[in-house]
């Protein structure tokens, strides 16, 4: 069976913002895998409970996929008990998929066990996806040569444009198009708040919370 690992934050606090997994990207992505009959494994870097950004549950922001996640037994089970990243053996997974949500600037940027994580299943040819801040994960990896892992491929991320307009930009650890254009990324993204995904080879990215479930089916493609 096809096996994706869910990667979300375990973060609740950026600089005294409250945060967390933003509860749609998650979830979108769980039932898109689900559906396609895939074994799903929803993972963080602490493991255990996965905080929620209660700003993903407020109106206009809490879809349809996360109000089922929220009433869905077996999902909220692995919610409040996810597996630590650290103890996934990448030998047996197809995708990994890393989530968004503010509390990724926390603890995605410079983890070791999350660089070590995309690091591996790139150099296998294996699926590395990410959505909004899920790229948060992508500046600290690289290829087996050294050299940065975007560089050169086509990638989007939650846009500068979009994280003023949230005015987050100054807790952040970096604006996330600026910092993989410096690191000679081929940025492209849609206008603020419209869905957007980019597959170069075997790195997926979707720009933001719109673009989750087609990040999704991206990766779906891929595995098909």
């Amino acid at each position: 069976m096809t096996k994706i690992v869910l990667v979300s934050t375990s973060a609740t606090d950026l600089q005294g913002h409250d945060t967390g997994l933003w509860i749609e990207e998650l979830a979108a992505p769980y039932y898109e895998f689900k559906k396609a009959g895939y074994e799903v494994v929803i993972a963080s870097p602490a493991g255990g409970s996965i905080p929620i950004d209660k700003n993903s549950m407020g109106d206009g922001f809490f879809t349809d996929a996360a109000k089922k996640f929220m009433h869905d037994g077996d999902a909220i089970g692995q919610l409040c008990h996810s597996t630590k990243l650290e103890s996934i053996n990448f030998a047996d997974v197809d995708a990994i998929f890393f989530c968004g949500g503010h509390g990724t600037c926390v603890d995605f940027h410079a983890n070791a066990t999350v660089k070590s994580s995309i690091e591996t299943m790139y150099a296998a040819n294996k699926i590395v996806a990410a959505v909004c801040h899920g790229p948060m994960a992508l500046p600290q990896c690289n290829k087996a040569d050294g050299t940065p892992l975007v560089q050169g491929k086509v990638v989007t991320a939650f846009k500068d444009s979009e994280e003023i307009a949230v005015a987050l930009q100054d807790k952040v650890p970096f604006l996330l198009e600026s910092k993989l254009k410096e690191q000679g990324a081929k940025y492209e993204s849609a206008d603020d708040w419209n869905s957007k995904v980019c597959v170069d080879g075997k790195l997926v990215t979707g720009q933001n919370p719109q673009s989750s479930e087609a990040c999704a089916a991206a990766v779906i493609s891929l595995l098909s």
